[in-house]
């Protein structure tokens, strides 16, 4: 969840872009942000009891849910309000219209996978040689003409 929270805009154009989209179908929940700029999507395996859909405050939902103690977590929405349940703690937030949120693009097809520790490795020496200030050297540039 936090994840998707942190794609969301700090100063949206749009209110219902500060929010995550919270559908859930069968046994999967979908958690979704946008800015009209780039989408995310997390999809987790759920005990549903009903279909349906909600849209909350992306910050304030990452924030419930960093501070929940290790117990399942049961949701609901009654009207224009969202609770979430968890051991003793309780919490209640508004929802914002869902139909004002806009439509998600469509999820790219997987082009392969990937194991997570090799990912993280690859990604790790590409970063490393990429710290602000640091110059490439040897680099095939072509010719003088060429360099800009």
């Amino acid at each position: 969840m936090a994840w998707a929270a942190r794609s969301l805009s700090t100063r949206p154009t749009i209110p219902v872009l500060a929010g995550l989209l919270l559908t859930v179908d069968d046994a999967r929940l979908s958690i979704s942000g946008f800015d009209l700029e780039a989408s995310t999507q997390v999809d987790l395996d759920v005990a549903a009891g009903s279909p349906g859909g909600a849209l909350v405050s992306g910050r304030l939902l990452a924030d419930i849910s960093r501070a929940l103690p290790p117990h399942p977590v049961e949701v609901a929405v009654d009207g224009a309000r969202l609770t979430i349940s968890c051991g003793s703690a309780r919490f209640t937030l508004p929802t914002m219209p869902v139909e004002d949120y806009p439509t998600l693009p469509s999820m790219p097809t997987t082009a392969g996978t990937v194991d997570s520790e090799t990912f993280a490795a690859a990604v790790a020496q590409v970063a490393s040689r990429c710290r602000p200030g640091r110059h490439i050297a040897n680099a095939d540039w072509g010719s003088a003409g060429d360099r800009r």
